[in-house]
């Protein structure tokens, strides 16, 4: 499969298909990514769990793995909470074509908040083997991504702008740039304007904290 409208036909099938088998509380995501991240969603079953429609953005784990820090993407069995405060459980599975580029992905959320509060009884049902914390944003717009993005890497820095250093700075340019910040259209933009510094000192701050990582990997 060289494009996810090579079969489109049965993935939609697919979407529809495992979102009937598991009903309601199960949403399937089809994602094409090798169109603008921003509309990356064509295919949503179920799209009332994260709010969600056909034309809305990826979330930041698929940004990461586009960006390249993955070598493979696939997640399973992971919990994360939407923006009401409900817990999911969601596995995340990518498409590749024959030269390995990844073009897709399906993802599949299933909201267990009720499950939990059942409590005990339901133990096994809502946790069937290992599961690993991931935080994953759902989000309606690029724009309220980037700012979840701006907002955990302010987090990790543990500083308000105002009293950041340089080298604060520099940090938080770095964990965007990992997190695939910059892929998001004038994402650029937008982090000059959070952190008050021109396109010059994010480009420097850029270039500067790449050269740190190669010398601490060469050394």
């Amino acid at each position: 499969m060289e494009s996810i409208q090579d079969e489109f036909g049965f993935l939609t099938e697919l979407v529809t298909g495992l979102a009937a088998q598991f009903g309601d509380n199960c949403e399937v995501v089809l994602h094409d990514l090798t169109g603008p991240y921003d509309s990356s969603i064509v295919a949503i079953a179920n799209g009332h769990i994260t709010g969600r429609k056909v034309g809305d953005p990826g979330t930041n784990l698929g940004l990461e793995l586009l960006r390249g820090n993955h070598v493979n993407g696939n997640k399973f069995n992971y919990l994360t909470q939407t923006k009401d405060g409900r817990i999911l459980r969601s596995s995340s599975m990518y498409m590749k074509n024959k030269a390995g580029t990844i073009i897709g992905s399906l993802c599949i959320n299933y909201d267990i908040t009720e499950l939990m509060i059942a409590g005990k009884t339901l133990q096994t049902l809502i946790s069937p083997g290992e599961q690993t914390e991931v935080k994953e944003s759902f989000v309606t717009s690029v724009t309220d991504l980037l700012d979840a993005l701006i907002q955990e890497a302010q987090e990790q820095v543990g500083k308000p702008v105002a009293v950041m250093t340089k080298e604060d700075k520099m940090r938080m340019i770095q964990l965007l740039d990992a997190k695939g910040a910059f892929l998001i259209k004038k994402g650029g933009e937008k982090i000059c304007t959070y952190l008050n510094i021109s396109k010059y000192t994010l480009y420097s701050h850029l270039e500067e904290g790449k050269n740190a990582v190669k010398e601490s990997v060469e050394g």
